[in-house]
């Protein structure tokens, strides 16, 4: 919890994937996070949850269901979407942060 709570300080946007193994939309977006990692390079960082392994940390953040995205700058969410994003919706969205 601490290590994330570093993470998501900082002044590069984070995005933040909560999912769960079993999720069969949390595995369609693991293409479209790659992607968007490729179109943007250092101006986001992609951190993956398994909300099964941390459930303080969805807990915190009232992930309800699987997918949720969660982007932060300097630690406060900026932009929160559950279920499926499409790569040109995530990367427009991150780009306007």
């Amino acid at each position: 919890m601490n290590q994330f709570n570093l993470m998501i300080q900082s002044e590069q946007k984070v995005l933040v994937d909560f999912y769960a193994t079993w999720c069969g939309p949390c595995k369609m977006m693991t293409p479209i996070l790659k992607k968007t990692k490729a179109q943007l390079g250092d101006e986001v960082r992609i951190i993956k949850v398994d909300v099964d392994k941390n459930p303080q940390v969805a807990a915190k953040y009232q992930v309800r269901g699987v997918p949720t995205l969660i982007a932060f700058k300097s630690g406060e969410i900026k932009w929160r979407h559950s279920g499926v994003v499409s790569e040109t919706d995530l990367i427009s969205v991150l780009k306007g942060l």
